[in-house]
């Protein structure tokens, strides 16, 4: 059987490597090179991993953000993303000796 691709969109990393927070500040150097997108378009293309993407649009963000396509994509095994699984308030990875002890209360009887 062959192996399931997924990939991975990092967008938003690049971007921020590029001095670029606000996910409006796209806007204008897409509409520069002909792609008009309103800004809940271009916020979902940055905080969502877009299912479908014009070349178009590919090229656009390579030539505005000055990288290759493998930057923004990057090709992974199917299975479990780190964005596509839930996880519990305060459970985020990494957070490691920062959780919170439980409680211990001593010369207390219980009854």
């Amino acid at each position: 059987m062959a192996a399931k691709l997924d990939y991975r969109w990092h967008l938003r990393t690049v971007m921020a490597e590029r001095g670029m927070f606000a996910t409006t500040d796209l806007i204008e150097p897409l509409a520069r090179r002909g792609i008009r997108l309103s800004s809940s378009q271009v916020y979902r293309l940055v905080v969502e991993r877009p299912e479908r993407l014009s070349l178009k649009i590919l090229m656009a963000l390579c030539d505005i953000l000055d990288c290759a396509m493998d930057q923004l994509i990057e090709p992974a095994a199917a299975g479990k993303t780190p964005s596509s699984t839930k996880k519990a308030v305060g459970g985020e990875a990494g957070l490691g000796d920062l959780r919170p002890k439980r409680a211990r209360i001593h010369g207390v009887e219980r009854s």
